[in-house]
């Protein structure tokens, strides 16, 4: 295999190994930085050679061969791990002196560890999700930037204090015992759907959709998934996420504006994606109580089987949030299962509940709940209320095709008041 075929093999190849390479890099060196160098030297290695040799049959294995000499290297050229050296100089030669079968043999898979790791509670909230990406997703810095609309140096600082956190506070690299696992794998599931959040409805800039980050994520849950079989939550949140992310083609108009559920051409929406996320919610349903990520698959089902808004079942959505309610309260459940109650009892239940929520002060600044509220004080005719929640909706709109949206929106409402005047 060589030239261009080769070169395409290789960026293939170090999309899925990388994240496998450098786990295994960092348990056994125990050093995140050491691990990241060498993993990337390893690949530049690649870059080098495979055009010329040819893919190897293992090219994991090579990886993990080439990039564990280049970390033994570096460690006998740095006298303060003299000691250390020793011991794992043992253990490489012990590996090189390995039948050619055993040295050949596929990685073994320790990501699992380097979640956990990336998801520690000991790191900032901001630093979870961006070390997730560098260290699992394989990210460079910049990339990793970008998903965050942060500068490069911003993000760089970021993981940079990440690691020194992992290192100073000693964060070990491993998976959790089964007593420490239902305390740990919300976080790590958390992170994984921050970043498909953003994908799905960025805060920021001149897309409504991040389809990049949302695939990573789920690319990231399959990961989870394959990991952790018998976790239920973790099939929820990959349904979950594939069951939203079905729709995506449906979500903008030409012109990138958002084109809500009731307005959507579903004959667009992904349905072997669909089949596929309505499985994994059943599993994540089946076998004890559901959790929070089960339970939102669940709705996103429905969502997705109803022929059109009208059909869609009001009742059994409205309950399932009330589920969700109790398992994880929350402002923005309440907004939402708002919505579903107006749907199913009309515009002024809806209308009520959402202004029971109007302290709540984590909706001050979330232009969703202004937005809903104009939507049903247009619906209850209360035009002139319903254009001053669109104006503060406006305000707070974080990307330019929710702005859009909502302009029109607002035009519309202004225009018809004219006409009536």
């Amino acid at each position: 295999m060589r030239g261009e075929h080769a070169g395409s093999s290789v960026e293939a190849v170090f999309r899925e190994e990388r994240g496998r390479l450098l786990a295994a890099l960092v348990r056994r060196f125990g050093d995140l930085d050491l691990a990241e160098e060498v993993t990337s030297e390893a690949i530049e290695a690649a870059l080098a050679r495979w055009p010329v040799d040819g893919v190897p049959p293992k090219p994991g294995a090579w990886l993990m061969t080439t990039a564990r000499r280049k970390a033994v290297d570096r460690l006998r050229r740095d006298q303060a791990f003299a000691a250390r050296l020793a011991i794992l100089q043992v253990e490489a030669d012990r590996a090189e002196s390995a039948p050619a079968s055993d040295v050949d043999s596929e990685l073994p898979d320790e990501r699992l560890q380097l979640f956990f790791t990336c998801a520690h509670p000991a790191l900032a909230a901001e630093d979870r999700g961006a070390l997730t990406l560098r260290c699992l997703a394989g990210l460079a810095t910049p990339e990793v930037a970008r998903a965050f609309l942060v500068p490069p140096a911003t993000m760089a600082k970021r993981i940079v204090r990440a690691k020194k956190k992992i290192r100073e506070a000693r964060i070990p690299f491993r998976v959790p015992g089964a007593d420490e696992l239902p305390e740990r794998l919300p976080g790590v599931l958390q992170v994984v759907y921050s970043i498909f959040t953003e994908g799905y409805a960025a805060t920021s800039g001149p897309r409504l959709q991040r389809l990049d980050l949302a695939e990573e994520a789920i690319r990231l849950a399959r990961i989870l998934r394959r990991l952790l079989p018998a976790e239920r939550e973790v099939a929820g949140l990959l349904g979950l996420m594939l069951l939203i992310h079905a729709r995506r083609g449906a979500r903008t108009g030409p012109d990138g504006t958002p084109v809500l559920l009731d307005e959507q051409d579903r004959g667009r929406w992904d349905r072997a994606m669909i089949e596929e996320g309505r499985g994994l919610v059943s599993v994540a349903l089946t076998g004890g109580p559901p959790g929070p990520y089960g339970v939102q698959g669940a709705i996103a089902a429905l969502h997705d089987e109803a022929a059109d808004l009208a059909t869609t079942d009001w009742p059994q959505i409205v309950a399932l949030y009330d589920v969700l309610l109790a398992l994880t309260p929350s402002p923005i459940v309440a907004l939402n299962r708002a919505a579903a109650v107006a749907m199913r009892d009309g515009p002024a239940a809806g209308l009520a509940l959402l202004d029971e929520l109007a302290s709540e002060p984590l909706l001050r600044g979330y232009h969703p709940y202004p937005a809903a509220r104009a939507d049903l004080l247009h619906r209850l005719g209360r035009h002139a209320e319903a254009a001053a929640a669109y104006r503060e909706a406006l305000a707070l709109a974080g990307t330019e095709p929710e702005r859009a949206h909502l302009r029109r929106r607002l035009d519309a409402i202004e225009r018809s008041s004219s006409a009536d005047a």
